[in-house]
């Protein structure tokens, strides 16, 4: 695995989510669908990735695929509604997020999804989160990206021009409206040399 590297910009310390709200851009993608992306809105990233890269029980995980199992590429760990976080820092985090977006998420932030790309073997296929009320029901997935720079993809289910997102320490990107319905997102395998990635997806209860 390529050892990280820290960002230049991270402000050290403890974390600071909301820090940077101002720098957060919404892109409106139609049919209801659109994606908030803050650069650099969590202060505190690094220490935050090295935390949960050491405390977390990271688990890797085998699923059915066509007519056999195959093993997830990334490890994964899931907090279930009312299950405590692996760092109290994710509680603010959770905490700034509802209060931004408590107009919009219809309910808490209930769940924490936390995926470890080891290398740029690491990956996620194309998919939208329409397990349970994100099937028929706008949503929001707020993903706090942690450590090393990774490209995250979109797509229009009904065809059309895809987007790209360089996601990087501390950076913020909520989809919303009808975005898991309407668009599929993916994080890419690659051939460059990158380290781990953590990232951090608050979800509202009953969407998977």
């Amino acid at each position: 695995m390529v050892a990280r590297q820290g960002s230049l910009f991270d402000r050290g310390g403890p974390v600071e989510p909301g820090a940077e709200a101002m720098c957060v851009t919404r892109t409106d993608l139609g049919d209801g669908a659109w994606i908030d992306v803050g650069r650099s809105w969590l202060g505190g990233a690094d220490a935050l990735f090295d935390r949960l890269f050491h405390a977390v029980e990271w688990r890797a995980e085998r699923r059915p695929m066509y007519d056999r199992m195959v093993d997830v590429p990334r490890l994964i760990r899931f907090y279930d509604v009312g299950e405590p976080l692996p760092d109290p820092d994710l509680d603010q985090v959770r905490e700034a997020l509802v209060d931004r977006y408590r107009h919009e998420v219809g309910g808490p932030f209930c769940t924490a999804g936390l995926c470890l790309y080891r290398d740029g073997r690491d990956s996620v296929a194309w998919h939208g989160d329409r397990i349970g009320r994100g099937s028929t029901h706008d949503t929001l997935v707020a993903i706090i990206s942690l450590g090393s720079r990774r490209r995250m993809l979109f797509r229009p289910r009904r065809g059309g021009r895809a987007r790209r997102y360089e996601l990087g320490p501390g950076d913020l990107l909520v989809m919303g409206g009808s975005c898991q319905r309407t668009w599929d997102h993916a994080i890419p395998k690659t051939a460059q040399a990158v380290g781990p990635r953590i990232s951090v997806q608050f979800r509202p209860s009953r969407v998977r």
